[in-house]
C-alpha cells in the first residue's frame, strides 16, 4: 500500500506473500512486470521464482527494492517525494513518465 501511495498511476496487484505471488497468473499481453519485494531472502527468492516462471513469455520482470526492509518502512523514513525518486531510479525510462509524472494540463 505504501507504494500505491506514492505511485497512484501505476497499476498494481497486491500479492502480500511469496505464496500469493507464485499463484499470480500473468496476462499474455504483459510486457514488463515490476515486483515490489521486501529486502530480505524471502523477497529475493520470490522474485527469482517469478522470473523463472516468466522465462520465454516475453515478460521482463524487474524488481522494485526498498531502501529499508520494505516500502512501508521507506515511506515512514523518507518523505513521499524522496521515496518516489528512489522508485524512479528503478523504473524503465518510459515508465517514469507513465507512472510518476502527473500531467495537470498546464
Amino acid at each position: 500500500m505504501a507504494l500505491k501511495t506514492v505511485t497512484p498511476a501505476m497499476p498494481m496487484v497486491a500479492a502480500l506473500s511469496a505464496a500469493h505471488l507464485a499463484a499470480l497468473t500473468l496476462p499474455p499481453i504483459l510486457q514488463r512486470l515490476y515486483v515490489a519485494r521486501d529486502n530480505d531472502h524471502v523477497g529475493r527468492l520470490a522474485l527469482e521464482r517469478l522470473r523463472e516462471r516468466s522465462r520465454g513469455s516475453g515478460i521482463a520482470v524487474r524488481p522494485l527494492i526498498p531502501r529499508a526492509e520494505d516500502f512501508n518502512a521507506d515511506l515512514l523514513n523518507l518523505d513521499p517525494d524522496r521515496l518516489r525518486a528512489w522508485i524512479a531510479e528503478q523504473l524503465a525510462d518510459d515508465d517514469i513518465r507513465r507512472f510518476l509524472i502527473v500531467d495537470d494540463g498546464l
